[in-house]
């Protein structure tokens, strides 16, 4: 009984110890991010740097105030939010889609196979122009060029996830009279879950790259639009907060992939 104190008791230290420095990794990157602002702030007011040119976070939160009172700021975050989840659920289905594909039949992955090492080395945004052309100036180029710049990616990264699976797992499921189908539902799906969830946090950076590159060009709103109508017209205020308005968006994007990665991992392995 002892035996079984002192392990509990040592577990319990170790669950208070990982809690601890969760803790502290937190308020040091709060600390982090606060001192930063600050730093930025108080080189303003001194005029080491242009605040006309770099902005400031106080003239950052009145323009801030003064989008939402006219209601421009919730207009154009909403549409690049739209925009970004649609490319961003499309890249990765169609992604795990053809994923799925090419394990299934060796001569597709091996036709496929030298297009898409093209394809991923090859700048996505370099055809957004051809897309535009093709579908048009609208909504729908941008989240097709959201598509294709987190696709390829999705794809090969799954792909080769799918190939790493254990030959022996494999095995075991034929030799018991398994079908293919039932070795992708049984072993490859379940045992690539982690390749599928590290595929959906690179595409959330991505899918944002495709959008606001398609707004740059196309939009008429939508924080690409803000940010591009804004430095032309020298609001460079606007332009800071928009910057920073994305990257607090993709932030939350990434926290709600990583929660779903926890609960995911969790139905499979709850011990």
């Amino acid at each position: 009984m002892s035996d079984i104190k002192n392990v509990s008791q040592s577990q319990l230290d170790y669950l208070y110890k990982l809690k601890k420095r969760k803790r502290q990794v937190f308020i040091t990157q709060i600390t982090i991010l606060i001192s930063i602002f600050l730093i930025w702030e108080i080189a303003s007011d001194l005029k080491l740097i242009d605040p006309f040119i770099f902005s400031s976070p106080s003239r950052m939160f009145k323009s801030l105030i003064e989008m939402v009172k006219n209601g421009l700021i919730f207009k154009h975050t909403s549409i690049t939010l739209f925009e970004t989840i649609v490319g961003f659920l499309l890249g990765t289905f169609i992604g795990i889609a053809v994923a799925i594909i090419m394990w299934w039949n060796k001569f597709i992955s091996d036709v496929l196979e030298p297009y898409l090492v093209v394809l991923n080395s090859l700048p996505k945004t370099a055809l957004a122009p051809i897309i535009i052309v093709w579908i048009g100036n609208d909504m729908s180029s941008i989240i097709v060029i959201a598509l294709l710049t987190s696709v390829v990616v999705t794809l090969m990264s799954v792909y080769e996830g799918f190939m790493q699976i254990d030959e022996d797992k494999i095995k075991l499921i034929k030799t018991f009279g398994g079908t293919k189908f039932q070795v992708l539902m049984k072993v490859i799906l379940p045992a690539s879950i982690p390749t599928m969830v590290s595929a959906l946090k690179i595409n959330i950076g991505l899918s944002y790259v495709g959008v606001i590159v398609g707004e740059f060009l196309v939009a008429k709103a939508g924080l690409g639009y803000l940010i591009t109508y804004s430095s032309q017209t020298f609001k460079l205020d606007a332009v800071m907060l928009s910057v920073i308005i994305l990257a607090i968006m993709a932030g939350l994007m990434y926290k709600c992939v990583s929660i779903l990665e926890k609960l995911v991992l969790k139905k499979i392995n709850p011990q």
